[in-house]
């Protein structure tokens, strides 16, 4: 019986976000996805934009490729990963923005703040990051000036 390679999607935070990338992970992985851990491992304090230069590098580096990038509130690393030439991450906290970030803004990277969304808001975030496509039309122009 052949093995279906399974989509991997890079996933990373720092210390603050460990604990939710966990559960994302199994999410992932009930939704058919392959999780590339770029870490970090555990609870120990890190630097956020190390976790989240990583990730977007490797977004960078094929199209077509997705992540998601947790820290404590997401800021920071939204900020650090939109320094990256071809990555457009995204904070939300829930489904609806990540699914407008998506059809509106082709974004590739999804930013969640574990302290200040809850596990089942992140879950419906990632759901609706996975599976919403983007719109195209009146947004790709605007999409193509991001850079």
């Amino acid at each position: 019986m052949a093995t279906m390679n399974k989509q991997k999607i890079a996933i990373a935070s720092d210390h603050a976000g460990f604990d939710m990338k966990k559960t994302l992970k199994t999410e992932l992985d009930a939704l058919g996805y392959e999780a590339e851990d770029m870490g970090t491992h555990d609870t120990q304090s890190v630097d956020y934009p190390d976790f989240a230069h990583a990730l977007a590098r490797w977004v960078e580096a094929e199209k077509n490729r997705r992540g998601v990038l947790i820290c404590g509130s997401g800021i920071g690393m939204s900020i650090a990963a939109n320094r990256h030439k071809g990555v457009r991450a995204a904070l939300a906290h829930g489904g609806g923005e990540a699914a407008l970030a998506r059809r509106h803004n082709d974004a590739n990277v999804l930013c969640l703040g574990a302290r200040i969304t809850s596990d089942e808001a992140a879950k419906d975030a990632l759901r609706m990051f996975l599976n919403t496509a983007f719109e195209g039309g009146r947004h790709e122009k605007r999409v193509e000036k991001l850079g």
